[in-house]
């Protein structure tokens, strides 16, 4: 397992995943330093930075968890190299298992450049413009919580897009489902059934009512390890994709 684990970040290295896993959390932060040097006044560190998660949670998160799994499954779907890898001598398994365990990890790793990169927006922002620097103390342990969370309750959403962009050789099924899906959940933010839907459970890690976010992380993250793990199984078991 950790031997095809080595394989899949090496490919990964050479492929744009790292520059995708860099360019969204650029835009986020990119948008905060222009809204800062827009502002005639100053907020809190509270404010910056709750706005930064919130637009990774809403939709970015789930966008760039599409483009992911995407990219990862065509890296063997364009050259057609599945025949090949199935014909290893290790188990079918951990060439899926290998591939899901990547596409989490980059997203915990954008979550930390979200993180990184709003912070540093924010500091620049205020050494052009000292009137708009940030006001009360700088939460890390709370910001990197929240993100840390959204990684867990964003597991469902992952591994139905996993599944799908594996199971189609096609890119295109598993860009309709996480472009429907993020749509579904942005207009129906408000709605209470909205807490159950797998494109929504990342933001509602900043809801205010407790019962939003422990459904957030019972069936994002309890669910969502489950579903991965079946998505393993049946790809497995498939001899021709």
């Amino acid at each position: 397992m950790l031997s095809v684990l080595s394989v899949e970040v090496r490919k990964l290295n050479r492929s744009l995943a790292l520059l995708l896993a860099m360019a969204a959390p650029g835009l986020i932060a990119l948008f905060g330093f222009l809204m800062m040097l827009r502002a005639k006044e100053a907020v809190t560190w509270d404010m910056v930075m709750g706005s930064a998660v919130a637009i990774w949670a809403y939709f970015m998160m789930p966008m760039s968890v599409t483009a992911l799994t995407a990219l990862v499954a065509h890296m063997e779907h364009g050259p057609r190299s599945w025949d090949h890898l199935r014909a290893l001598p290790i188990p079918r398994w951990s060439l899926y298992a290998a591939k899901a365990f990547c596409v989490i990890g980059l997203v915990a790793l954008m979550s930390v450049a979200v993180l990184g990169l709003s912070g540093a927006a924010a500091f620049l922002a205020a050494q052009i413009k000292p009137i708009v620097a940030p006001t009360g103390v700088f939460d890390l342990a709370a910001y990197a919580r929240s993100l840390g969370l959204m990684v867990v309750a964003g597991t469902l959403m992952i591994a139905i897009q996993f599944w799908v962009a594996m199971r189609f050789a096609s890119f295109v099924p598993a860009l309709i489902v996480g472009i429907g899906g993020t749509f579904f959940a942005v207009v129906a933010t408000a709605a209470r059934q909205g807490v159950f839907m797998p494109w929504q459970m990342p933001v509602n890690i900043l809801a205010g009512e407790a019962w939003r976010i422990q459904t957030a992380l019972g069936l994002g993250g309890g669910l969502g390890l489950v579903v991965l793990i079946l998505a393993v199984a049946h790809l497995a078991r498939r001899e021709v994709l």
